[in-house]
């Protein structure tokens, strides 16, 4: 027996065994709509960065603090939501061998719904909470002015939660059918509409309600993407016998306990990690708006990048999940390696980009002739090559992350994550950034340490499950 429990390969696995090339394609064919679904997400943020940069510093700094805390919170109903791909790829995965065919359809449904349970249910409670945002930063010691802004900019923004998770439910599913160019289509849709409605609420000659319209346009985005998937669900002749919108209001506890067992891991694993980026930016709120300001433009660089391997990953649970539901030992190797190099190899042309470009980077976001931006820049600088040399290992922990989910080994991650972001990260960057003296600079070493350590942890446990480096425990279905 292998460290997956699952039966060294035999006469019928070698049969359908694939070359690395062949699964590199299967790999890159899932991920490339992925990824490029993800940066299309990302560039409904981005594009809020930049039409807020046209307001001015001062809202970069609010918007930015607001939209950091909406995140973390997010990460919570993301983690639930995000459960729903490697639960239907072992589904498929079993369907493929037979073993599953007949139910594949309903359990396909099962799931789905129970998406739409939980993340309605971890969205009524984060929403209220964003409610309170101006308090919270009040408490916080943020400075008044700018926790009241970032309050005004969270009203409009927090609505957006809801639809977003369910949005993330149906991805999810149609990743997981290998399905992902709806999603693609629906989010690069949403780019110019987003743009649109930002700049007809926020400015003169619009409605003239600022910031806050930029907030109110992403929300009636994400309401619009919602719809407009719904409507490809329910059309598509492809997906017609899932039925995934089926009888939504009926409560499955069974199905919502299994999700809630896998994604509440993997809540709380993004919840650590957004954490660690969250209470960055109170610290850079706490250090001045210059710095904030700039922190704010390189974390959009960083996030961009991560895009990539963060598509990579998603791909890697769908292909690794086959796998483990169809009992694929060497296939689910196969797959979490290619995974691995795809990451690795972006990453690191990214750092090698982010040294050798700054401030042609930062001029994407920055208007850098305005003179209130003059002091912004040197330090955004600095980030950047700070934020270059973390990139690799945020590739690789994102890659691994992704992997493990496929064998719905959630719970360890979880610990790790824990561990390597506020045992190692946070300590370090606060030790450096107020005991050495260093203010922002030592926040983004702070960066660098964690997540070098959860890399490094997560690619071992890959390799302790997977028997690549020496036997382990046979953990079934570890979630």
């Amino acid at each position: 027996m292998s460290a997956l429990g699952l039966a060294a390969p035999g006469a019928r696995e070698r049969a359908i065994r694939r070359p690395r090339g062949t699964e590199l394609r299967a790999t890159l064919a899932l991920a490339a709509p992925l990824v490029l679904t993800n940066l299309a997400q990302h560039g409904l943020v981005t594009s809020d960065v930049v039409i807020l940069g046209r307001l001015g510093a001062g809202p970069v700094a609010a918007g930015a603090l607001a939209t950091s805390l909406y995140f973390v919170l997010f990460i919570c109903g993301i983690g639930l939501t995000m459960a729903v791909a490697p639960l239907i790829a072992e589904t498929r995965g079993r369907a493929r061998t037979g073993a599953a065919a007949a139910g594949d359809a309903d359990e396909v449904r099962r799931i789905v719904r129970a998406g739409f349970w939980a993340a309605t249910i971890a969205a009524l409670p984060l929403m209220l909470l964003l409610w309170h945002t101006g308090a919270l930063l009040h408490a916080l010691g943020e400075p008044a002015e700018l926790a009241d802004a970032a309050g005004t900019y969270m009203r409009g923004l927090q609505w957006a939660m809801w639809p977003a998770l369910l949005f993330l439910v149906l991805r999810s599913t149609l990743t997981a059918l290998q399905r992902p160019g709806w999603p693609l289509a629906v989010s690069l849709s949403a780019l110019p509409v987003n743009v649109l409605l930002a700049v007809s609420l926020a400015f003169e000659g619009g409605l003239g309600l600022g910031p806050v319209g930029v907030a109110l346009g992403t929300t009636l985005t994400a309401f619009l993407s919602l719809a407009a998937l719904c409507a490809v669900v329910v059309a598509d002749p492809g997906f017609r016998r899932h039925r995934m919108l089926h009888r939504l209001w009926r409560f499955d506890p069974a199905r919502l306990k299994m999700l809630a067992g896998l994604g509440v891991p993997m809540a709380a694993t993004g919840l650590a990690e957004a954490g660690l980026f969250e209470a960055a930016v109170l610290g850079m709120g706490l250090f001045g708006t210059a710095q904030l300001a700039a922190h704010a433009v390189v974390i959009q660089i960083a996030a961009f990048c991560f895009m990539v391997p963060n598509g990579i990953a998603q791909a890697a649970t769908v292909r690794v999940g086959l796998a483990y539901g169809a009992r694929d030992a060497a296939g689910i190797r196969r797959a979490g390696l290619v995974a691995l190099g795809l990451a690795l190899g972006f990453m690191a042309l990214c750092a090698l980009v982010q040294v050798s470009l700054p401030e042609t980077l930062i001029g994407l976001f920055l208007d850098l002739s305005a003179p209130e931006n003059a002091a912004v820049l040197p330090t955004a600088i600095g980030f950047l090559l700070l934020a270059a040399l973390f990139a690799v290992s945020d590739g690789v922990q994102s890659a691994a992350l992704g992997m493990l989910r496929g064998l719905q080994d959630t719970r360890v991650p979880m610990l790790i994550a824990l561990v390597g972001y506020w045992g190692i990260g946070v300590p370090v960057g606060a030790g450096l950034a107020w005991g050495a003296g260093l203010e922002g600079k030592g926040i983004w070493l702070g960066f660098c340490a964690g997540l070098l350590v959860v890399a490094c942890l997560l690619v071992a446990r890959w390799f302790r499950l997977t028997g690549l480096r020496r036997p382990g425990r046979a953990i079934g279905t570890a979630r």
